[in-house]
Parts: C-alpha cells; sequence; structure tokens
C-alpha cells in the first residue's frame, strides 16, 4: 500500500521561498513517475512539476524557473523546492506517485497517478 505524506507549507510573503516534502513507503522511487499538484482557491486541481525514475523532469511554464522538484531515492521522499513565491501560487499542494513512467512524457494529469498525499497549504501574502 503506498502512503505519500507531505509537509513544509505554511504562510510567505511574496518573494519568500518554502521547501515542500513528501515522504512515501510503498513505492518505489527506482520506477514510474513522481509528481506536485496543487489546487488554488475555487480552482481545479493542476499538476505543475513531474520526475521521472531516472531524473528527467518536467514543469509546467508557471513555475518554470522558480520551482524545483527532486527525490531522495534513499530517503524515499520528494521535494519541491519554491523560490520568488506569488500570490497566485497560494494553494493546497499534493504529491502524488503514478506506476506509469515519465522520462519521455510529462504528467500532467490527474488521472495519470494513482496514489494522493493528504496535502500541505501553501499562502503567499503579496
Amino acid at each position: 500500500q503506498v502512503q505519500l505524506a507531505e509537509s513544509g507549507g505554511g504562510s510567505v510573503q511574496a518573494g519568500g521561498s518554502l521547501r515542500l516534502s513528501c515522504a512515501a513507503s510503498g513505492f518505489a522511487f527506482s520506477s514510474g513517475c513522481l509528481g506536485w499538484f496543487r489546487r488554488p482557491p475555487g480552482r481545479e486541481r493542476e499538476g505543475i512539476a513531474s520526475i521521472g525514475n531516472i531524473g528527467r523532469i518536467n514543469y509546467v511554464d508557471s513555475v518554470k524557473g522558480r520551482f524545483t522538484i527532486s527525490k531522495d531515492n534513499n530517503k524515499n521522499t520528494l521535494y519541491l523546492q519554491m523560490n520568488n513565491l506569488k500570490p497566485e501560487d497560494t494553494a493546497m499542494y499534493y504529491c502524488a506517485a503514478s506506476s506509469m513512467g515519465c522520462n519521455n512524457t510529462p504528467r500532467f494529469a490527474s488521472y495519470d497517478y494513482n496514489d494522493w498525499g493528504q496535502g500541505t497549504q501553501v499562502t503567499v501574502s503579496s
């Protein structure tokens, strides 16, 4: 059984930084795909970053250059470093795991992912 648990959310001012973590169990970091999603207030959940088992990374344009996804295979932990945060980054952030690969194909669709964490709130004030 896959279990994912996010942490690291909080409230920051615009321009600030946060680092989210996602501790995983029951999921082999040597296979599949890991992703970060977010659900802004009143909007649909959207995929923002994915990382494949061999480390191939993809971002959506809205976070490219500001956010960095990474993983530590030894610690079974996924990270999202968020810099230069903007008020529009305010959202509930989720990590997700997929049995499908994403080294050659970015996976930003919710239906591509099998397992989800409970989410961590990020609030950015102007």
